[in-house]
């Protein structure tokens, strides 16, 4: 990146751009090639062994052939001045180690429902102009994924301090199946310093302060390697229906993730104090308890509240500033962490004071918590769901997912994945502790109903995924009859017409995510409810509290119970499974990186320990390489996208200066832009905003096919579409054997978009639209 700018300013030769072939380069034209998700190699992108890194580092770098770079530049093959006729010189953009590099990315598994959430911050309705609403609707979705925060610290605190200092080490049975407890426990270690309840407490309390701890160091360190990559600044303020992604600040959000980093540390380290002072605090308040106990209780638990208000305010006070580059950090921000360590180290010093004839029985009180966590999860994604219909109410998008609630259903998506997440470690560690519970009390009963309200949610869906399978099988049907109608004339294959029929139906099966997600939300929503009521309620298990109820019922609940209990334990061995087998395996952690690329593309403005958004250093790099290298050749671009390099070149165009866009165009293949990010973010690749980056930059043309399950058409408003969106290209290429493919061709589906003929003839199209130094006329609106 420093070598992006002194290219800037810097007159003299370099590897990238040595004036003499810079002019032949003008002259042919560039395409910088940005591949998709899953990552691959610049030898596969660019079609030959021989590649020469020409700017970049290890994680990502701008490859091109080593014939296309001159041997003055280090290259082996003649001066581009002597081949001005073979068409556009080829860089390859090359950022899948972003997102699936050594084995310790596996570990961002653990981050799953934080991404999740993340995600939800950015999937408002798009409205006219920034308001209240919109302002309140990025608060609920901090305050939620701070719930989230809270839940992962509450369950590592329920592991260590509950089950494992508290019931197990305090039972003999159970300590002396396990001889690391031994010094702990009263009866075993003979009355040692460490087995009185409160020291118990304050030493198993090292482990969710290592969790936060680690969970701060990993968000910071991410920060510095992936988003600190300061993007190309201009000086024009973007239009009002160019929405936020062309804003200069938007990819630098240094302020805002410092200050959700802190307050989500404090929090983290306020629930451990919490959790270690709480059972003290209710000791010392038997009747004819130590006053000066009392009275430091009191303090401390005050003291704890407050910095928890403060912590709530900080991600309260303000959202993300776009309008200009988020560089000043808050005064006093390390304070708020600061402040939270030494409550902790002050409750853990309280409960190491001796306290004669105390001792562990039964659970800590962990019912509360989780409940009232579940309680304002429910409460915040139902009143984001009234934020968000008032919204797209405004301003009504057709193509929008959900009518607008897609970000409430993904923000409920996320609780419900971070609650099955705590229950299932909390139920499999006290399995592994008394597998037959006879030594200790186990979890609280609201992460029992929480794994019993995981089979109704599946039964829904399975019920779901059959209604779907039928229309997909109908459909298939009726496109038997479109594709042996696309091929007159050639001899009926009824197995080729059956296959290819096939797979277009499946590629549609993306455009019904939305109901999936429907139905699931409600679903969740409602058995969430239901459990957290019959939790509070009851206190007892969902088999317990059925017992005297009719047959059905009772039935049910234990079926509920234990199936739930057996599939969070298949999930979460599952989940560890697949971690670790990412870990050691390159090919698992590309699958893995696969899932990132689709959900770390956005800057973490809900969430500081989600996953890197890897957009903050890919759409710098790309708007960097553009602008200087017009700059200095005063040549011709285009900016060619497959799959995520799509949306990436899109939005590295946005941040473009306004006389570099119009010396610029786009090629965009099997792009995502509007069946996914469309539909699914609105504020930012709806309508609006894609007519605007159409009008912008000088030209634009997207190809797709029907077999595409991820691609499709941009659907810009009428006037505009038929000038960007080519006709769905034929796949397979030929229906049966011919001249030009003597063997079966293959159904291609979201792949080799390269290979078909008409990339090319619209690439070459594109590069006859540019010219050096002037822009080309635009067309009228409706010709190609």
């Amino acid at each position: 990146m420093e070598h992006a700018r002194e290219r800037i300013t810097d007159p003299r030769p370099d590897l990238t751009d040595p004036p003499p072939p810079a002019t032949a380069t003008a002259e042919r034209g560039l395409e910088l090639l940005v591949h998709g998700v899953g990552g691959t190699t610049p030898e596969k992108m660019l079609g030959d062994p021989r590649t020469i890194r020409v700017t970049g580092d290890d994680t990502a770098a701008v490859y091109r052939r080593a014939e296309d770079v001159p041997e003055s530049a280090g290259g082996a093959g003649p001066a581009l001045a002597e081949r001005p006729g073979e068409g556009p010189v080829r860089e390859a953009y090359v950022w899948c180690n972003l997102t699936s590099g050594n084995g310790t990315r596996a570990l961002w598994l653990l981050l799953l429902p934080f991404m999740v959430v993340n995600l939800a911050h950015w999937m408002r309705p798009s409205t006219e102009r920034p308001g209240r609403s919109v302002r309140f609707y990025g608060l609920l979705v901090r305050l939620a994924a701070l719930t989230l925060t809270v839940l992962l610290v509450a369950a590592a605190c329920e592991v260590a301090l509950d089950l494992v200092a508290w019931q197990c080490a305090g039972a003999p049975a159970c300590a002396g199946r396990h001889t690391w407890l031994t010094f702990l426990s009263p009866t075993l270690s003979g009355g040692g310093w460490w087995s009185p309840p409160g020291r118990r407490l304050a030493l198993a309390a090292l482990a969710p302060t290592l969790l936060t701890a680690l969970l701060w160091y990993l968000s910071h360190r991410t920060w510095s390697a992936y988003e600190s990559h300061r993007p190309l600044t201009t000086s024009a303020e973007p239009a009002a229906d160019e929405g936020a992604l062309a804003r200069p600040g938007f990819w630098y959000g240094r302020r805002l993730g410092a200050r959700l980093r802190a307050a989500h540390t404090a929090a983290g380290l306020l629930t451990v104090a919490a959790a270690v002072t709480l059972p003290a605090t209710r000791f010392d308040l038997r009747p004819g308890g130590p006053a000066l106990l009392h009275l430091l209780g009191g303090l401390l638990g005050a003291g704890i509240l407050v910095w928890a208000c403060v912590a709530v305010t900080v991600v309260c006070r303000r959202g993300r500033s776009e309008r200009q580059l988020d560089q000043t950090l808050d005064r006093h921000l390390r304070a708020l962490p600061l402040g939270a360590l030494a409550l902790l180290l002050l409750a853990v010093a309280y409960a190491c004071w001796s306290r004669p004839g105390w001792q562990s029985a039964g659970r800590l009180p962990g019912d509360p918590a989780f409940g009232a966590v579940m309680l304002a999860q429910g409460v915040l994604v139902v009143a984001l769901s009234v934020v968000a219909r008032r919204l797209h109410r405004r301003m009504p998008d057709p193509r929008a997912a959900m009518r607008g609630l897609g970000g409430p259903a993904v923000a409920l998506l996320a609780c419900a994945l971070g609650g099955v997440a705590s229950g299932g470690v909390a139920q499999r560690v006290a399995d592994w502790l008394d597998g037959t519970r006879a030594s200790i009390t186990g979890p609280p009963v609201t992460l029992t109903w929480q794994a019993s309200a995981i089979p109704p949610v599946l039964a829904v869906l399975l019920v779901l995924i059959a209604v779907l399978a039928r229309r997909t099988a109908r459909l298939a049907r009726a496109e038997r009859r479109r594709v042996r109608a696309e091929h007159p004339g050639e001899p009926e294959d009824p197995h080729r017409t059956r296959r290819i029929a096939h797979v277009r139906a499946m590629a549609t099966l993306t455009d019904r995510a939305p109901l999936i997600l429907a139905v699931g939300s409600v679903a969740t929503l409602i058995a969430g409810a239901g459990a957290l009521t019959g939790a509070l309620a009851t206190g007892l298990a969902p088999a317990h509290a059925a017992r005297d109820a009719g047959t059905p019922v009772r039935t049910a609940a234990e079926i509920c119970q234990t199936l739930g209990s057996w599939l969070v334990g298949v999930g979460f061995l599952l989940f560890v499974t697949w971690g670790r087998r990412a870990y050691k395996d390159a090919s698992a952690r590309r699958t893995i990186g696969i899932l990132w690329d689709v959900g770390t593309f956005w800057p973490r403005a809900a969430h500081p320990f989600a996953p890197p958004c890897y957009a903050e250093r890919a759409v710098p790099d790309l708007t960097w390489r553009t602008a200087t290298w017009t700059e200095r050749t005063g040549g011709r671009l285009v900016l060619s996208g497959h799959s995520q390099g799509s949306v990436l070149v899109a939005a590295a165009a946005w941040q473009l200066p306004p006389a570099v866009r119009q010396r610029v165009a786009l090629l965009t293949y099997g792009s995502p832009l509007e069946r996914l990010y469309g539909r699914w973010f609105p504020a930012h690749f709806g309508p609006a905003a894609l007519a605007a980056l159409h009008r912008d930059i000088c030209c634009w043309r997207n190809l797709h096919r029907r077999t595409d399950p991820i691609g499709g058409p941009i659907r810009l408003p009428a006037g505009h579409g038929t000038e960007v969106d080519h006709e769905p290209l034929p796949d397979p290429r030929a229906y049966g054997r011919t001249p030009e493919h003597p063997l079966p061709a293959p159904i291609l589906g979201h792949s080799e978009y390269q290979e078909d003929p008409v990339f090319v003839r619209e690439r070459d199209r594109l590069l006859a639209r540019l010219h050096p130094d002037l822009p080309a006329p635009r067309p009228e609106p409706g010709r190609t």
